[in-house]
C-alpha cells in the first residue's frame, strides 16, 4: 500500500511537489517519491537500523525533505538541526538525541565536519545515489521527526516521541484541524517562508500528502516573499509575526505591486502578535489571517478564526484539542477561575518526553497528567485564550507580579514604536524593575524616552511603568524569528544598573 507520499506519487507522478522560489529547482512527486525510496536504501547501507536517530543539517532546499521522507520509510528519528547554530551547540544536539549520524548539504558540509568532531559519522547528501530501491517489506515502523524546543529560555529540549507501524496516518488535533480549515487538495499551493528545520515543515508534508504544491523560500526576504505569491499564485502560507512586520513595513508603492489575491489562508504563530500589525495584516490581506497557539510538544492547541479575534482581539483562541486549564503557578493542583491568571495548561496531550543530558528521560506533566509549554494566561468565561507571557518572563517587583506582555501591548500603541520587547532587570530596593527595550519607527527618535515614559504613566498602574527605558536598533531573535529574552538580559542587565542616563521617573 505504501505511504502517503507513494500513494500521492501514484496519482501525481509528474506534477510538481516541491520548488524554490526563485525557480532554480523543482521536483516532481515521482522524483520526491524516488529520491526519498534512495534515502531510505542509503540509510541502510549506512548500518542505520530501524529505531536509531539521524540528524540533518540542511540549508533551505528541496532535498531535505527527501530526507525526512526517506528517514519516515527507514524507521528512524530525523532531527532537523539549525543552521545558524555554532559547532558546540550543534555538538550538544548530537549527543543529547545519540544520533548515529549526521547528513549535511553541500553548504553545510564544513559545519558538519566541525561539529561532529570524528565522533558522529557524517554523510554528505550530494553523495546520494538516486538510483537505489529500498526494500519495504522489512519495515515494521514509520520514523518521524524529533524536534528540539526553540531554547528561548535556555538549552533547546529534544521532544521524542515513539515510532509506529509502517504506515502510520495518525496526525496531531492541529494537523486534523488544520486540514479541515484549509482543505489542502491538490490545487493548494503552500509557500513555506521559515526555515525547513522549524516545526513548521509538518504543514509542507500535509500539503504534499494532499497532492499541493509546496513553494519554498531559500531564506525570508519580505519583497520576495510578496513576489512568490505572486508568481505562483499561493493559495496557503505560514508566517510568524517578525515577517508581518517586515512586509508591512515595506514601501506602500512596493507591496502595492504585487498580486496577492490568491492567498485563501495565512496562518501565524510562533510568537505573539502585536495587535497593531494584526490589524494591519487583516486590513491588507482581508479576513484570511488565522492563528494558532501550540508548541514543538504537542501539549495542546488553540485556534482563533479572523471573526472571532476581531471579536475579542488578543485572543489566541479556543482549545481544538484537550480542555485547557489554568492552574497556580505556586501550587499546581489549584485550578483557577475564568478571569484569573495563572500557568496554561492542557489536558489530553500528545504523550512526548524530553530528553535530558545524562541520557534519561523527564515528562512534562503536572500530577493531574496535564501538560504545557511554559506559558501565563487566563481564559475568559467562553473558553478563549489570552497569553500574558512565558512563566520564566515575569517580573517581580516589590513583591507584585509584573506580567511583561500586558507593558508591551500598552507601549506598542505609541506610534514612535516598532518593536518593544520588556524584561526584569535587578533592583536592591524592589529586587526587579520594569526595563524596556524599544526599536524605534525612525533612527533619529532620540526624544522617544520622554514622550514613551510619559505615555506608559497615562496608560500603566505606577508598579508596571518601565522605570528603564533603553532604544536599540534590532532584537535579538532565533532563526525562527522568536525573540530571545535571555539574551537581553545577560545585555542589558548589569549593565543598566551601572548606566542610570535612561531612568524614566
Amino acid at each position: 500500500m505504501g505511504d502517503a507520499l507513494s500513494r500521492a506519487a501514484e496519482s501525481h507522478g509528474q506534477k510538481t511537489a516541491l520548488v524554490m522560489a526563485d525557480g532554480r529547482k523543482r521536483l516532481t512527486f515521482a522524483e520526491l517519491d524516488a529520491h526519498a525510496d534512495a534515502v531510505a536504501a542509503t540509510l541502510r547501507q549506512q548500518d542505520i537500523a530501524e529505531g536509531e536517530t539521524i540528524a540533518l543539517l540542511f540549508d533551505n532546499d528541496l532535498s531535505v525533505v527527501e530526507w525526512w521522507w526517506g528517514a519516515r520509510r527507514a524507521g528512524v528519528w530525523y532531527v532537523p538541526v539549525g543552521t545558524r547554530l555554532l559547532p558546540t551547540e550543534i555538538q550538544y544536539i548530537l549527543d543529547d538525541s545519540a544520533a548515529s549520524l549526521l547528513v549535511a548539504s553541500p553548504d553545510m558540509e564544513d559545519l558538519a565536519a566541525s561539529a561532529a568532531g570524528g565522533h558522529v559519522p557524517v554523510f554528505r547528501a550530494r553523495d546520494l545515489d538516486p538510483e537505489l530501491i529500498f526494500d519495504s517489506t522489512a519495515a515494521t515502523l514509520c520514523g518521524r521527526e524529533m524536534i528540539y524546543s526553540s531554547g528561548t529560555t535556555g538549552r533547546p529540549k529534544g521532544i521524542r516521541r515513539p515510532l509506529t507501524g509502517a504506515d502510520d496516518t495518525s496526525l496531531p488535533p492541529l494537523e486534523h484541524r488544520m486540514r479541515a480549515i484549509f482543505g489542502y487538495d491538490e490545487n493548494t499551493v503552500y509557500l513555506s517562508a521559515s526555515p525547513l528545520y522549524h516545526a513548521t515543515g509538518r504543514f509542507l508534508n500535509r500539503v504534499l500528502e494532499a497532492g499541493g504544491t509546496v513553494v519554498v523560500m531559500p531564506r525570508f526576504d519580505p519583497e520576495e516573499a510578496l513576489a512568490a505569491i505572486e508568481r505562483y499564485k499561493v493559495t496557503h502560507s505560514q508566517w510568524v509575526p517578525t515577517m508581518f512586520r517586515r512586509m508591512l513595513s515595506l514601501p506602500e508603492d512596493v507591496r502595492d505591486r504585487y498580486d496577492t489575491s490568491s492567498m485563501q489562508a495565512a496562518l501565524h504563530a510562533a510568537a505573539p502578535c502585536p495587535l497593531t500589525v494584526k490589524r494591519a495584516m487583516i486590513d491588507w490581506w482581508g479576513p484570511i489571517v488565522h492563528e494558532y497557539y501550540g508548541g514543538t510538544e504537542n501539549a495542546g492547541v488553540t485556534y482563533i478564526s479572523v471573526e472571532e479575534w476581531l471579536e475579542r482581539p488578543g485572543s489566541v483562541g479556543r482549545s481544538i484539542a484537550g480542555a485547557i486549564h489554568i492552574l497556580d503557578p505556586d501550587d499546581l493542583s489549584r485550578t483557577r477561575p475564568p478571569g484569573e491568571m495563572g500557568a496554561i495548561h492542557f489536558e489530553g496531550g500528545v504523550p512526548f518526553r524530553y530528553t535530558l543530558p545524562d541520557g534519561g528521560h523527564a515528562d512534562n506533566a503536572t500530577p493531574q497528567g496535564y501538560t504545557g509549554y511554559g506559558d501565563i494566561g487566563h481564559v475568559d468565561e467562553d473558553g478563549y485564550l489570552y497569553i500574558s507571557d512565558r512563566r520564566d518572563d515575569l517580573i517581580l517587583s516589590g513583591g507584585v507580579n509584573v506580567y511583561p506582555r500586558e507593558v508591551e501591548a500598552a507601549l506598542e500603541l505609541h506610534p514612535g514604536v516598532s518593536e518593544v520587547a520588556v524584561i526584569g532587570i535587578p533592583d536592591a530596593d524592589l529586587g526587579q524593575i520594569v526595563c524596556a527595550i524599544v526599536v524605534p519607527h525612525r533612527p533619529d527618535e532620540s526624544a522617544l524616552v520622554d514622550t514613551l515614559g510619559a505615555f506608559a504613566r497615562e496608560r500603566l498602574s505606577s508598579i508596571k511603568i518601565p522605570r528603564r527605558i533603553v532604544l536599540t536598533h534590532e532584537m535579538p531573535r532565533n532563526e525562527t524569528g522568536k525573540l530571545l529574552k535571555r539574551v537581553l538580559r545577560e545585555r542589558y542587565g548589569q549593565a543598566a544598573l551601572s548606566d542610570r542616563k535612561q531612568d524614566v521617573r
